[in-house]
C-alpha cells in the first residue's frame, strides 16, 4: 500500500477527519407525525362505530386521534383476515377441477375459507349443531 492510500484510509477513519458523520437510518417517520396525518385521514370503519366499541369495552379515549389509530388497526386486521381467506380459497379452487378457467373466474368467500383464516388469528368459529 503506498502512503497515499494509506493517507486516506486514515483519514476516513478518524472523527475529526472532515468526513462526514454516519447517518443514522430511522425506520420511517416518527410516530409523532404518523399520529398528526391521521386527523386527515378517514378510515374505512367510521369513528362513531370504533368509539361505540370502545365505550362498550369501558375505553375512553379523548383525542380522536387515537380512536381513528384503532380504526386503522381494526381495518389492518380486518383485511389480513380476508387475505388469508382470499389464499385458503384459491389454494382449495387450485385443488378442484373447475371447468371455469381464464381471468374472469371468481373468487367467493364461504365459511370453509373463513374459519382456517380466523383461526390463524386465535378466532375458533364453530357452527352450530342444526347446520351439521
Amino acid at each position: 500500500m503506498s502512503t497515499d492510500e494509506n493517507s486516506a484510509t486514515s483519514s476516513q477513519s478518524q472523527p475529526g477527519s472532515g468526513a462526514p458523520p454516519p447517518e443514522v437510518k430511522t425506520a420511517g417517520i416518527p410516530l409523532s407525525d404518523f399520529v398528526l396525518q391521521l386527523e386527515d385521514y378517514a378510515p374505512t370503519i367510521p369513528d362513531s362505530v370504533t368509539g361505540f366499541y370502545l365505550g362498550r369495552a369501558g375505553f375512553e379515549a379523548s383525542d380522536p386521534r387515537i380512536i381513528r389509530l384503532i380504526s386503522l388497526a381494526a381495518q389492518k386486521f380486518i383485511s389480513d383476515i380476508a387475505n388469508d381467506a382470499l389464499q385458503h380459497c384459491k389454494m382449495r379452487a387450485s385443488g378442484q377441477s373447475s371447468k371455469k378457467q381464464g381471468k374472469d373466474k371468481k373468487h367467493i368467500l364461504t365459511m370453509e375459507d373463513l374459519t382456517p383464516a380466523l383461526s390463524e388469528y386465535g378466532i375458533n368459529v364453530k357452527k352450530p349443531c342444526y347446520f351439521y
